[in-house]
């Protein structure tokens, strides 16, 4: 098997936008097969499986959806075992997803413009959203969950991705309840005696918005929950943990529903970001003895992902994905049409929010289009040297994410791997290899959609060394539209 290593010395633009289309068109159908089309080997220590989430479909019998964040969600599931790869690949079967497929029409407005057909009429009052279930998945207590942010688990079978119904952890959830789409994963927690816990959060959004914190035991027990109410709206997406806090950036934006209420607007599209706002730092205390909520103020920018985040002395240190502003969603507007160039970049910047005088030092770590961050999993919320991230093919301005990168915070050093001209990347995971033996020692995974084939790639990165290229691409027999999160476990799903 022949494994082409060179990577890509593109000049000019990087992409075409026609190729970047081809990753966002629906994947109906559900695949189980072995992976049999392989360049490179894969390692025989890498073993356990990738999950992974997004929208699967982009459009219901052919209604086209407004924006890719209200497709249906597929998982997608890469089982390494034994030297081999085997795909499948299911979609959450969600009340709304079979409801739509039944009628074969568009049944529900989506939170990011998706609208009924018939106008303002039709839309008119109607605030029952779908839960997509789209967002991230996880294993964790032994159990598979499709996650969405604005609602409560689905929990799937691992063995065959059936849907098996909503997930309340033994009655902690109520019916439609949130439970956050980005958990974190203490590998020792401190309350727990050093035992790893899942730690999550959810937002109730309001003129004050109110945020609760779960954290979860190893057998999937809420053992922990606290609501703590903070002034503003609040649009949260993801959030970081350390031994003693999680944080949580309140971005500066407001919400005016009366379009949304007047079926004009999805809510999404009624999200307005103000400039002139700082940008708010949430710190909560994890141990729900301590009450005290502390709010910092730096200057103004959206976060959608934080990389990681640790203590050192009276500081809290946070790396963060900081655009200059949030991209709004127009309600006439194509996102298959988007202007990368008019659009600025998401960049890494390290925060240092001093809990003592109350103030947000800020600075520059990576200045290239970058996203969807990834550390070792035992480094999560301490202090930690090598991370990895999606990232733009050109060093400057903004473009699809076509590349990897492996940026080292103690020496400053750089490893990029690029899929350009014609490869798309989505988020990477960091795999530690079993040995454990130093914090790079491991293999990045992620998909890469490959558009002169109009199919899809797992590719396999040796962690330690981006720039010697894949040690192994499994083309698949399909493309998988472009996802969003996702996790690896040990454990192996397949007879």
């Amino acid at each position: 098997m022949k494994l082409d290593n060179r990577t890509s010395t593109i000049s000019e633009k990087s992409y075409n936008r026609d190729d970047w289309q081809g990753g966002y068109e629906s994947l109906s159908q559900e695949y189980d097969y072995w992976i049999d089309d392989i360049e490179g080997e894969i390692p025989k220590e890498l073993e356990g499986t990738l999950f992974r989430n997004g929208p699967g479909l982009l459009d219901i019998n052919g209604q086209r959806i407004h924006h890719p964040f209200d497709g249906d969600g597929m998982i997608s599931r890469i089982t390494f075992f034994n030297g081999r790869a085997h795909f499948r690949n299911r979609f959450v079967r969600t009340d709304a997803y079979v409801e739509e497929q039944k009628a074969g029409k568009i049944l529900y407005r989506g939170v990011f413009g998706t609208q009924k057909a018939g106008g303002w009429l039709a839309n008119i009052f109607d605030f029952k959203l779908k839960n997509i279930a789209n967002t991230n998945v996880i294993y964790w207590g032994g159990k598979l969950l499709a996650l969405w942010e604005a609602a409560e688990p689905h929990l799937l079978d691992a063995q065959t991705l059936e849907t098996l119904g909503k997930e309340y952890f033994n009655g902690v959830l109520s019916e439609g309840e949130a439970f956050g789409a980005h958990p974190r994963f203490d590998a020792s927690c401190a309350l727990d005696g050093g035992a790893p816990c899942m730690v999550n959060f959810s937002i109730k959004p309001g003129l004050s918005t109110t945020i609760t914190i779960f954290e979860l035991n190893l057998a999937g027990e809420v053992v922990r929950k606290h609501a703590h109410s903070v002034p503003g709206f609040c649009f949260i997406h993801d959030f970081a943990i350390t031994p003693n806090y999680c944080i949580l950036f309140q971005n500066p934006v407001k919400f005016n529903p009366i379009p949304f209420a007047l079926g004009m607007r999805a809510a999404g599209e009624c999200i307005k970001f103000q400039p002139s706002m700082p940008t708010r730092a949430i710190v909560i205390p994890r141990n729900p003895q301590q009450k005290e909520v502390q709010i910092l103020e730096t200057q103004s920018g959206f976060v959608f992902h934080h990389a990681n985040a640790f203590e050192q002395g009276e500081e809290i240190i946070i790396d963060s994905i900081c655009y200059e502003s949030l991209p709004e969603v127009e309600p006439e507007s194509d996102f298959r049409q988007v202007d990368f160039e008019a659009l600025k970049p998401g960049q890494l910047w390290r925060f240092s929010l001093n809990l003592q005088d109350k103030t947000v030092r800020r600075i520059l770590i990576e200045g290239r289009c970058c996203e969807f961050p990834s550390i070792h999993p035992d480094k999560e919320g301490r202090q930690y040297r090598y991370l990895y991230m999606g990232a733009a093919h050109a060093e400057t301005g903004n473009a699809p994410l076509q590349a990897f990168v492996k940026v080292d915070l103690e020496t400053g050093e750089k490893q990029l791997w690029s899929a350009a001209p014609q490869g798309f990347a989505s988020e990477p995971i960091f795999v530690p290899h079993l040995s454990n033996s130093g914090e790079d020692d491991g293999w990045v995974l992620a998909l890469v959609y490959d558009a002169a084939h109009q199919r899809s790639d797992v590719v396999i990165l040796d962690a330690r060394n981006f720039n010697q290229g894949p040690v192994a691409r499994l083309h698949l027999k399909h493309h998988i539209p472009y996802g969003l999160h996702g996790n690896f476990t040990n454990e192996v799903f397949i007879k």
